[in-house]
């Protein structure tokens, strides 16, 4: 009869014995890698709440394409894999249209759910494949945006109404006494437009809250407001000190002076802020700038590997650099902690040095904190440390054996980044400074993370002699 047997084991008895092992590592939990966060402002959608949406469903059948929803395009270009997206602004009306019975008598009114000036229209007609059934189209333009079928016949108003109560768009309401109506036809009639929300410097304050709940590795901005920028890093480092650990991209358009630029990036001096210097560019075709550049540049770091560097990547679909800069002026802006764009040898757009805006570590910092992929790899070991410790909480003693615990599934999530090529060595011990006592335990977790190689000095040494030796 077929036993167990523990690995190392010698049984005293003949026969078969089996154990059950596992090969590979379980799926790591903490690792987070192509989130970005991104406000912007929509002729329609839901207005100051977050919308997490899944980058390869698109974003355009929940707030269109209009306005600066474009911040989200590029996000997704750069490699957003999900979008917590917030629409941004106060006030603004909705669209409306009404639709008339078979006597032309207004028999249901049909309201957007959300403010906006995106220009609707609506089609009610009978459905081509069966007569007992009606459709509700609603167009943007010429493009259609949703549709709902309903039964025709008696009540025809109400059933409408009824359809549109799940609606994410549009609802309804029945005039009074017309709740039996039959509805005329109608082929694209145009809704009585709404009105776009107005915006403040409060209403990003707004959305900041909104996103906050939501964990993400970049945010980004349509905007090139140097007061909006400053309160987004402001919320960053409020969330940083309730762990939530996110870096933002910003950019100013190319009409502000260069040096101005310089020295607003070198005023953020902070691992979280990262600012795009010359993001004036030719992109398939069309001039992009400010906050477009940076949100496709907020993608890209949401989504890059914490085992890799963008440091000379070449960015997708950037054909021309519409503000080039000279190797000094680049040698200036990288010493002020700027993201400058360059071209390579093939004349291709890449980021010439992957770098944030800290210029001057704080007392706790080295400089491993002004490079991105630094950043990226200790806030990946930050998360899945903290994420793996939250699940001991209260499940171990505070004793020998239950620290000993703490200290083995640390160090697994350290061997495991060090197998993944994205650290060198870590090494978990308990505190030296502080003694474990009560319901209290200290633990000093020593890295050393990877960095690129980056730099690359030849030495050529020649001789005049054509004689080897």
């Amino acid at each position: 009869m077929a036993g167990t047997f523990i690995s190392g084991e010698a049984k005293t008895r003949p026969g078969s014995y089996f154990r059950i092992d596992k090969k590979g590592n379980n799926a790591a939990s903490g690792i987070m890698n192509g989130v970005t966060a991104v406000i912007f402002k929509a002729d329609f959608g839901p207005l100051n709440t977050a919308v997490e949406l899944n980058a390869a469903d698109g974003y355009e059948k929940t707030f269109g394409n209009g306005l600066t929803t474009d911040a989200v395009r590029e996000a997704v270009a750069g490699g957003a894999k999900t979008i917590i997206a917030c629409r941004v602004g106060n006030g603004g009306a909705q669209g409306t249209a009404c639709l008339a019975d078979t006597n032309g008598e207004d028999a249901l009114r049909v309201t957007a759910r959300w403010p906006g000036d995106k220009e609707f229209s609506i089609t009610v007609r009978e459905k081509l494949s069966d007569s007992a059934v009606k459709e509700c189209i609603f167009y943007a333009g010429t493009t259609e945006f949703e549709k709902v079928d309903f039964p025709s016949g008696a009540g025809e108003a109400n059933a409408l109404a009824e359809a549109l109560a799940s609606s994410r768009n549009f609802k309804a309401e029945v005039l009074e006494g017309k709740e039996g109506a039959l509805l005329g036809t109608v082929l694209q009639s145009a809704f009585t437009k709404g009105s776009n929300p107005q915006t403040t410097a409060g209403d990003y304050s707004n959305a900041f809250a909104q996103i906050e709940p939501y964990e993400f590795n970049t945010v980004c901005l349509d905007t090139e407001d140097t007061e909006i920028h400053l309160l987004l890093q402001s919320f960053l480092n409020r969330i940083f000190d309730a762990g939530s650990l996110a870096q933002a991209v910003v950019a100013e358009a190319h009409t502000v002076p260069l040096e101005t630029r310089m020295q607003h990036a070198a005023a953020f001096n902070d691992e979280k802020m990262n600012y795009v210097l010359n993001a004036h560019v030719d992109e398939q075709g069309t001039e992009i700038d400010g906050y477009r550049t940076a949100a496709r540049i907020a993608g890209m770091i949401g989504s890059v590997s914490a085992g890799s560097s963008l440091t000379h990547t070449v960015i997708s679909g950037f054909s021309e650099l519409k503000e080039k800069l000279t190797n000094t002026e680049m040698i200036s802006a990288e010493k002020r902690g700027c993201i400058v764009l360059s071209y390579n040898k093939a004349k291709q757009v890449w980021i010439d040095n992957a770098i944030n805006t800290l210029i001057t570590p704080a007392d706790n910092q080295d400089d491993g904190w002004k490079k991105i992929r630094r950043v990226k790899t200790r806030y990946e070991l930050i998360r899945r440390i903290n994420t793996m410790a939250d699940d001991l909480v209260g499940k171990v003693d505070n004793d020998k054996n239950g620290r000993a615990t703490v200290i083995s599934q640390i160090q697994g999530v350290g061997d495991s980044m060090a197998e993944e090529g994205k650290l060198v060595a870590c090494s978990v011990t308990e505190s030296s400074a502080y003694q474990s006592d009560g319901d209290s335990a200290w633990f000093d977790i020593d890295i050393i993370d990877k960095d690129s190689m980056e730099r690359i000095y030849l030495t050529f040494l020649f001789r005049f002699s054509t004689n080897e030796g």
